[in-house]
């Protein structure tokens, strides 16, 4: 394949059994599209790209006040070079910040811990909450259709990922100095979670595996956002949608020589959400490969393995 599918998010309104097809057979084949008419503003997403360059421009130890030692990055900062993809060699050349849902309220869920504001950066905070609804209604329509393709109810996911550890993630790639580093940055890896949709960045880097062992590079589509599914629906689904390897490779110059920015969201299931295969994606043909988990063991199993939990 020559890009990824693109799928035009409008017919979720207008003719949802065809949308759903066209959604389903893009993922089963790929584990990535392109989002198209999903509905955000540039606004909000400009807003947060250009406040998250603010934030990263703050110098290092202002940053790392807002690190938090022993929590596994699960909010606040994460210094350059503590991110390891899966069985890597190198850390990844970045920097990033994490929002998580914002609660009102006591938690229902350990998991969902405060979130951590930098003071320095006021307009942060409202414009990551913006993009982070945003985005936590997006990818609920698209599991709604998931759901259907994969023969459940449509809101069967509604109450799996309404309390999930959804995580926002502003990212920073800065300009690579060392041209001859062995690290790059992001190493090839499948994400954890149920879903991601990501935002910016214009640069190129962003690269998926093809079911024929050949990289595919993905430029970010103007105004579409790139949507994968993660590890925790490949395994609900047994493997009937595909978790795809994906990376972000050094760019040559000039591009190396600049800044690279991006926000994933990172879907989650609801800590106690057991991920299980479905009947619907077992067969004779298909047999369950994997045992059933909890979503918050999974994650933290996934965390040790990528060094942000040790």
């Amino acid at each position: 394949m020559a890009s990824i599918p693109h799928i035009d998010m409008s017919r979720y309104d207008q003719d949802f059994d065809a949308f759903v097809q066209d959604i389903g057979n893009g993922y089963a084949s790929f584990g990535f599209v392109a989002l198209t008419d999903h509905g955000i503003s540039d606004d909000i997403i400009h807003g947060a790209l250009d406040i998250s360059r603010e934030l990263f421009a703050l110098p290092a130890e202002t940053k790392n006040k807002y690190h938090l030692a022993g929590k596994g990055g699960a909010r606040g900062y994460t210094p350059f070079g503590t991110e390891i993809a899966k069985d890597a060699k190198h850390v990844d050349l970045k920097e990033f910040w994490h929002v998580g849902r914002e609660l009102k309220g006591t938690s229902p869920h350990a998991q969902l811990l405060p979130n951590i504001w930098p003071e320095e950066v006021p307009a942060f905070k409202p414009r990551m909450l913006a993009l982070y609804e945003a985005l936590d209604t997006l990818g609920n329509k698209v599991l709604d259709a998931l759901a259907v393709y994969l023969k459940q109810p449509r809101d069967f996911f509604r109450d799996k990922v309404n309390l999930g550890n959804s995580i926002l993630r502003p990212l920073h790639y800065p300009p690579i100095v060392d041209e001859g580093t062995p690290s790059v940055r992001a190493a090839a890896h499948e994400d954890i979670n149920v879903l991601t949709l990501l935002v910016g960045s214009r640069e190129p880097g962003l690269e998926v595996l093809a079911k024929d062992g050949s990289w595919i590079e993905v430029s970010i589509i103007e105004g579409a956002i790139i949507c994968n599914i993660g590890d925790m629906l490949q395994r609900m689904t047994n493997g009937v949608l595909p978790s795809t390897t994906h990376r972000v490779v050094n760019p040559p110059l000039p591009y190396s020589a600049s800044s690279r920015y991006s926000i994933p969201f990172f879907l989650h299931f609801n800590s106690d959400v057991l991920i299980d295969a479905l009947d619907s994606c077992v067969s004779d043909s298909n047999p369950k490969k994997e045992a059933a988990i909890t979503a918050d063991d999974y994650l933290m199993q996934r965390l040790r393995e990528i060094g942000l939990i040790k």
